[in-house]
């Protein structure tokens, strides 16, 4: 699948978004001024890759590293960040921060701070779906942690048996909160697991945006035409500690110097300038514009109130 220059910009310039997002709550988080953070720095042409391949219907359900897949699907910056803020004007009102975030307008089914409970979820909204006969699918995000427990072998044995419309997004970033994937797995990818479910796979570069994006728009037209799930894993790499604001990781410096060098903006960036398809200049102003964005985001959660008491146990349980 070849992509248009118009179609580089649009991914090149949310991948900018993410970007200045993560990297500006990792300054607050270690200056004390922002609540601590899971960032997913680094591999945001995982969230923009795939989630440009979905459509107004589909659900996502992500984790923990929410943030990237949360605005590659459109969601304000400022609300966002006034959620992780505990304001008000957040998409959850302030009750959930960031790691709890949900966004029914976006189609954003949860954030799931437990690793693996967005996939104990994910078959059941797919089911929901099949059944109320809705269109659309579902889209899971999980890490290669997630991945080492019995509940994603759960989720993929219903999801197969049920024949669910259901896309499992493994971002696979060789590290699993403080240990390294290669101390906890077999092997060195996920995707090849789901062959014993009957299931199609692939695994692809994570940190290559219009690769990530032509694998997930064949994997979704796969769902839609089979009804049956998929299993698309994103070999990529998490640049920043587990939690901010923690030490940087221990890495491998041969490791970390290998990824380095494979940075998905870089080397987006690379690409654009050697097919002409933007000058240094209009780079600069592209960041520019990012971080003025990321400006008026903080000022917004800054100047926005704290809930009300009475909001304490409003829409937390179902009536």
């Amino acid at each position: 699948m070849t992509t248009t220059s118009a179609q580089r910009l649009a991914l090149f310039e949310r991948m900018l978004l993410i970007r200045a997002y993560e990297e500006r709550a990792v300054r607050l988080a270690k200056d004390h001024s922002f609540p601590g953070i899971c960032s997913s720095l680094g591999q945001e042409a995982a969230a923009v890759g795939v989630v440009a391949a979905l459509g107004p219907d589909d659900k996502i359900l992500t984790n923990h590293r929410s943030v990237g897949h949360l605005l590659a699907r459109g969601a304000d910056p400022g609300r966002i960040m006034a959620e992780s803020m505990g304001r008000s004007t957040g998409y959850c009102k302030g009750k959930s921060g960031f790691l709890h975030v949900s966004a029914k307008e976006l189609g954003v089914v949860l954030t799931s701070t437990i690793v693996g409970g967005e996939l104990s979820m994910a078959p059941g909204v797919a089911l929901a779906k099949q059944q109320l006969g809705e269109p659309g699918i579902v889209a899971c995000f999980f890490g290669d942690g997630a991945a080492c427990e019995g509940i994603f072998h759960e989720a993929l044995n219903l999801a197969a048996v049920w024949k669910l419309p259901l896309l499992f997004v493994c971002e696979n970033n060789q590290w699993q909160a403080y240990v390294h994937r290669k101390e906890t797995m077999v092997g060195d990818f996920i995707a090849p697991w789901a062959a014993s479910y009957g299931m199609g796979s692939e695994t692809v570069d994570g940190n290559d945006v219009e690769a990530v994006y032509a694998a997930a728009c064949d994997a979704v037209d796969n769902i839609r035409r089979t009804g049956m799930p998929y299993l698309l894993e994103l070999n990529t790499f998490r640049q920043r500690p587990h939690l901010e604001p923690d030490e940087p990781p221990q890495h491998d410096l041969d490791e970390r110097a290998y990824w380095m060098g494979r940075d998905p903006i870089a080397r987006m960036e690379t690409r654009m300038l050697n097919a002409d398809d933007l000058d240094r200049t209009r780079i600069a102003a592209l960041r520019s514009a990012a971080e003025a964005r990321i400006d008026a985001a903080l000022q917004f959660a800054k100047d926005s109130p704290f809930p009300d008491v009475a909001e304490l146990t409003t829409e937390v349980y179902a009536d």
